[in-house]
């Protein structure tokens, strides 16, 4: 069964470009040119994976997202002609899983894709095969086998990324990860400079494993890297 992309830009010979290489790659792909219809096609068409506009008439691609992640944890790639580090932190605060800036190379919008969707549904595929494991670090357990992290019993929802970070902090509790490894362990990728994803995505962890105490658990160490504390 292929793996089906929901395609989102106001743009068609952007949507016409992305379908002619996706397709060539075997993806199944859905198009799409405003927001309304973009969550339409989300709940009708369940895709795997959506490439997403943010300037896109009746819902702009941030109002999207948002309403996107309060029903599915589907990764989103933001493809966008805002480039400033302001605009692409905020898309990944909001939920995305990358951004990449127009003009793109459709070559490396597809290799983000197939990395995109072999991370989340390896998720997926370790967890039927292995057996249950459990990783406890103070307070926190995360369930390898669920991808399911507790904290004092509570249940804290991930992204994919998410839990790839969680994971390589907790198999090796005070030991210290640089970016790279940090990088290529939750990102799939070989590593480039992302400081922007690594930040964002280490900065939401922490609130969402302390609001109070954001720094609790995930450590800074300049220079160096990020350490989760023993």
């Amino acid at each position: 069964m292929a793996v089906k992309i929901l395609v989102a830009d106001d743009e068609k010979e952007i949507r016409n470009l992305l379908r002619l290489y996706l397709e060539n790659e075997s993806f199944e792909v859905v198009e799409t040119g405003d927001g309304p219809s973009t969550l339409d096609l989300v709940r009708k068409e369940k895709p795997d994976l959506c490439l997403l506009d943010i300037m896109m008439p009746g819902l702009d691609g941030l109002q999207v997202m948002k309403k996107i992640r309060e029903e599915s944890n589907i990764p989103i790639l933001i493809i966008s002609a805002r480039t400033a580090d302001a605009e692409r932190i905020l898309g990944l605060n909001l939920g995305a899983d990358d951004y990449i800036p127009k003009p793109f190379n459709p070559l490396e919008v597809v290799a983000r894709v197939k990395s995109q969707v072999r991370r989340f549904y390896d998720l997926g595929s370790a967890a039927a095969v292995t057996q249950k494991e459990e990783l406890t670090v103070r307070d926190l357990t995360l369930d390898t086998e669920s991808c399911v992290l507790n904290k004092d019993g509570e249940t804290i929802e991930l992204t994919p990324v998410e839990f790839k970070i969680m994971e390589l902090f907790m198999r090796s509790p005070g030991k210290v990860f640089t970016k790279q490894q940090i990088y290529e362990y939750a990102w799939g990728d070989d590593f480039i400079v992302a400081d922007n994803n690594i930040m964002v995505s280490i900065s939401k962890l922490r609130t969402k494993l302390d609001e109070e105490d954001p720094s609790r658990y995930i450590k800074t160490l300049r220079g160096l890297g990020y350490r989760m504390d023993k």
